[in-house]
């Protein structure tokens, strides 16, 4: 494996674990929180940001990096980290998502995917061979499976439809795979208990090197979500990396990592800044809320990080009505810092046995 992971320690009172990930560009602690870099950059920061935050992992997107540069082009400046000056590991969704959320743009056989490009309205043609071939190209740590991610509502016959067809496509991923290629599995099934259950036990069947719970997160109502989470995760084998794709609400996290996972992305924390919405302990504060225009210090005393504590409150809020990129940019800061305190917080609460005083401490975030 060119992954391997390491079980630190557990929370005796839930499933949390605490790990770390090994990859060939260093290792990641787990439980983490990769900021979204869809096509090789997180928005409105640089690399030498999210390292400076202590980011060790970052997820990119396969669908739209072979659209532009071009996995190819990628490839001959050195791969994707050379590319794009980050030094930590990276994984990259295999455009699985995309064929739930470009839905109007595709033609799914089992086969493969067939996308029209939203660039220039190109045929694309997505096979799991082909996901996992510009994965190698892009030269990134942990490579996803192509699969077949259904939306909500989805009715039962689709939901196992996706599911059927991401079983058929598992083994074609790992064949394609390069040398020394790490490849997660990804799980779906729904809402539908029996088919996560069934999805579990076709996946594992294969030597992936992590496994992923897909199809959450996808429009569904959370009280949906907890129970797909706090089945499936626990059904994952305990030697290998578990990742939750998409979800990255602060509560959502807490209850997912209780439940045994151990990797999350979501593009909520930099999307939520660049709309002027900053998480603190006490919850989202709009950041162009009148209560701010002479704010002379921080919106919440217990959420100041390095990088924005030059700058009042009030300050942000007028780079903010005055459209001022730079208002995006600290923002964007502030939540990727929030969510990297959270996450250290995370497995230092599992570590010293406190996981209730973590959960109350984030109650209101």
């Amino acid at each position: 494996m060119s992954v391997e992971f390491e079980l630190l320690a557990r929370c005796p009172t839930t499933g949390a674990r605490r790990g770390r990930l090994h990859t060939p560009h260093g290792v990641v602690e787990t439980p983490c929180f990769m900021p979204v870099g869809t096509q090789g950059t997180v928005k409105t920061v640089g690399s030498d940001d999210i390292e400076s935050l202590g980011y060790q992992l970052l997820l990119s997107n396969t669908y739209h990096l072979s659209l532009r540069p071009g996995s190819n082009v990628v490839s001959r400046l050195g791969g994707l980290h050379r590319f794009m000056g980050w030094k930590g590991a990276i994984l990259t969704d295999s455009g699985g998502f995309q064929v739930m959320s470009l839905a109007h743009r595709r033609k799914v056989s089992d086969n493969g995917v067939v996308f029209q490009s939203h660039l220039d309205g190109s045929q694309v043609n997505l096979t799991p061979e082909r996901s996992i071939e510009i994965q190698a190209e892009l030269g990134v740590d942990v490579s996803m499976m192509l699969d077949e991610c259904p939306p909500y509502p989805c009715s039962r016959e689709d939901t196992e439809a996706a599911m059927r067809r991401t079983h058929l496509w598992a083994p074609r991923n790992l064949d394609a795979r390069a040398s020394g290629q790490a490849v997660f599995g990804i799980v779906q099934g729904g809402v539908f208990e029996d088919l996560r259950q069934e999805s579990v036990s076709t996946i594992t069947s294969y030597p992936f090197d992590g496994f992923a719970i897909g199809g959450v997160s996808v429009g569904e109502p959370t009280e949906l979500q907890y129970p797909v989470v706090s089945m499936t995760a626990p059904l994952l084998p305990d030697d290998r990396p578990r990742y939750l794709m998409g979800v990255g609400h602060p509560k959502d996290i807490l209850h997912a990592v209780a439940a045994g996972v151990d990797l999350f992305d979501c593009v909520l924390p930099t999307r939520m800044a660049r709309h002027h919405s900053l998480y603190t302990l006490g919850g989202r504060v709009n950041a162009r809320n009148a209560q701010w225009a002479e704010h002379d210090g921080p919106f919440d005393p217990d959420s100041v990080f390095p990088a924005t504590a030059r700058y009042p409150a009030a300050y942000i809020r007028h780079l903010f009505i005055a459209d001022e990129p730079l208002g995006q940019r600290l923002a964007t800061l502030h939540n990727l810092a929030f969510y990297g305190r959270m996450m250290s917080e995370i497995r230092e609460a599992i570590e010293r046995r406190s996981w209730d005083r973590l959960v109350e401490r984030y109650q209101r975030a």
